[in-house]
Parts: structure tokens; C-alpha cells; sequence
């Protein structure tokens, strides 16, 4: 790749970070450590739920195949918990960026 392509590419990758930090920074207060932890613990029950619904599920099955109203049900369990990570991982990619301003305070 050539030094222009390199130049433009971090141009607009400092172009975007402006943009980001811009938009969501006023959109979301100062973030402290026990500000994400509800967050957290809302990831984690929902990733325990998710388990714990398939554990069972697996016990009840007793190595069969479950019925589609168990699928249905994981199902639901795995939207949950695959859009709560989602969530997650978009906050801490936004805070790594440093989209958002964060408290250093304990």
C-alpha cells in the first residue's frame, strides 16, 4: 500500500473518531466503573440463564433430540444474551476509542 493510501486511511480514521466522539459523547455522561457493572451483571445473567436453560434442556432430552418448543425457548435465551454482549462490546469498543469520557476515579 502506498504512503497516500496510508495518509488517507489514517485521515479517515481520525475523521471518525472526531465524528464518534462528537455525536455519542453528549448522547452519554461520564462513565465510572460502577456505572458498567449493572451492565455487566446483566450480560452475565443472561449468559447464566442461556446455559442453565441448555443444561436442562440436555437433561430432560436425556441425549434425544429436544422438540422445537425447548428450540424455541434456547432460541430466545441466545437473542438475549447474543444482543446483550452486542451491547456490551459496542459500549467498550466506544470507551478503547475513546468515544466516551470515563471517570479514573475508583
Amino acid at each position: 500500500m502506498s504512503n497516500e493510501h496510508n495518509r488517507l486511511l489514517l485521515a479517515f480514521e481520525q475523521h471518525m473518531r472526531t465524528i464518534n466522539r462528537d455525536i455519542l459523547n453528549p448522547m452519554i455522561e461520564e462513565l465510572s466503573l460502577d456505572d458498567l457493572e449493572p451492565m455487566q451483571r446483566m450480560v452475565a445473567e443472561a449468559r447464566g440463564r442461556y446455559l442453565k436453560a441448555f443444561l436442562e434442556m440436555a437433561a430432560e432430552a436425556d441425549g434425544q433430540l429436544p422438540d422445537d418448543t425447548r428450540i424455541k425457548a434456547l432460541h430466545h435465551h441466545r437473542l438475549r444474551y447474543d444482543e446483550l454482549v452486542a451491547a456490551a462490546q459496542a459500549l467498550e469498543t466506544a470507551i478503547q476509542r475513546g468515544y466516551l469520557d470515563v471517570s479514573h476515579e475508583p
